[in-house]
């Protein structure tokens, strides 16, 4: 039995279920789930209602003098709108007895926004970053992907392993006072953060975090990608028929972390027979991970996180850095975006799928955009041999 059946069978029998949350307060209360057609009857307008917790063929006209739902009444009627504007319908006329078109849509929009709901309360039940996620189809009917598993960290193919950072750095204020250069120094490369954890790397430079068997605490000024994505984002359908996109919530300062991309890992070998059938499909998720070696591939199609959604553009506003954290194998870096440029609320998150970025100045926070980095040691690649629609203006129509 579903949960909304035995929801029914409890208020039925009248017995307390605290996991359904049916408990003796509420136990003759109905809830309404959603809305699902209207009419008017001398005047007086009426809604199909159905109830939570009750099958469909329970569903009930109401009065709306009787129903308490605000939100789900202002939700039903942006629905109708939206299904009347999309068959050139005059949204001010509403008839006072809905066509079985409209109120089948009604009902299949309300199951699917359900649907949403419960995979975004999933993801931010799976994920182990603070920013939460969020998730919108306000386009058309489509739900959930399907066969996508949301993962935080690399999942490791057959066959490969990763080896873990036997060492860390001694310092206690790794920014400040550095012993022996710390974790980059090691490794004969700068500091990545300034004391604001803005990259001012160039694209193509290795990012080397702390580590968890360095002495410096959590706060510490070079841990930032490993400490997750730290704003709020939101999965929404685009409009132009690109499909699911990512948008932020919150205002993002120039050259700051936003999320990793994450996958599974796999030979170069497996990702040739996978992205046969990628390209096939108009589409692809395979990552090259190339920093000193063309061995292994990062593959999001069906594990990945939020990134998995992220778009393409030719005048993106993220960058790729590749980073290392516990693992030494320069073969396996860690793909980290970060804004190059502000991004404001409401804007939709991009990168460039072939790596062309403009000239990076390497002081501190200055990050811009025509400088060539495809082909520089380190720069990494995302497979894809398709046209490019992303309809900025320095569009390069096909990504081959």
């Amino acid at each position: 039995m579903s949960w909304d059946e035995l929801e029914a069978l409890c208020r039925a029998e009248r017995l307390c279920c605290p996991q359904l949350g049916v408990s003796r307060a509420n136990i003759n209360d109905y809830e309404v789930e959603f809305l699902c057609d209207y009419k008017k009857v001398k005047e007086e307008e009426f809604y199909l209602v159905k109830w939570r917790g009750f099958k469909e063929a329970e569903n009930t006209w109401e009065p709306k003098r009787n129903l308490k739902c605000p939100k789900l009444m202002k939700q039903f009627h942006q629905d109708l709108d939206y299904i009347r504007r999309r068959y050139k319908r005059t949204p001010k006329n509403i008839p006072k007895k809905l066509d079985k078109e409209v109120s089948s849509f009604l009902v299949h929009k309300a199951k699917a926004r359900q649907s949403l709901q419960r995979w975004e309360a999933h993801l931010n039940y799976t994920c182990n970053h603070p920013g939460r996620i969020f998730v919108v189809n306000e386009v058309d009917l489509e739900g959930p992907p399907k066969n996508f598993t949301y993962i935080n960290n690399y999942k490791v193919g057959a066959g490969i392993e990763l080896d873990e950072m036997a060492v860390g750095c001694e310092c206690k204020h790794c920014l400040e006072e550095p012993v022996n250069g710390c974790c980059p120094g090691a490794s004969l490369h700068r500091m990545a953060y300034n004391d604001r954890g803005q990259v001012r790397l160039r694209p193509g430079q290795p990012i080397y975090e702390c580590n968890s068997q360095c002495r410096c605490p959590r706060d510490c000024p070079n841990r930032v990608v490993q400490h997750g994505i730290q704003f709020d984002l939101c999965i929404f359908k685009t409009e132009d028929g690109r499909g699911w996109g990512v948008r932020t919530l919150q205002h993002i300062k120039k050259n700051t972390f936003v999320m990793e991309y994450v996958g599974e890992i796999i030979t170069t070998d497996e990702a040739e027979r996978r992205g046969q059938v990628y390209d096939r499909q108009g589409s692809t998720y395979l990552f090259d991970l190339d920093y000193v070696e063309d061995v292994y591939t990062v593959d999001a199609a069906h594990m990945g996180n939020i990134s998995h959604f992220v778009n393409h553009s030719c005048s993106p506003n993220l960058q790729v850095f590749n980073v290392f954290i516990d693992n030494i194998d320069e073969r396996l870096p860690r793909i980290a975006l970060f804004s190059t440029r502000s991004i404001r609320a409401g804007e939709e998150l991009t990168f460039d799928y072939r790596m062309q970025m403009d000239p990076v100045d390497t002081e501190s926070t200055k990050m811009d955009s025509s400088f060539s980095v495809a082909g520089l040691p380190g720069s990494p690649k995302k497979r894809v041999r398709v046209e490019c629609r992303c309809g900025s203006e320095s569009c390069r129509k096909y990504l081959f």
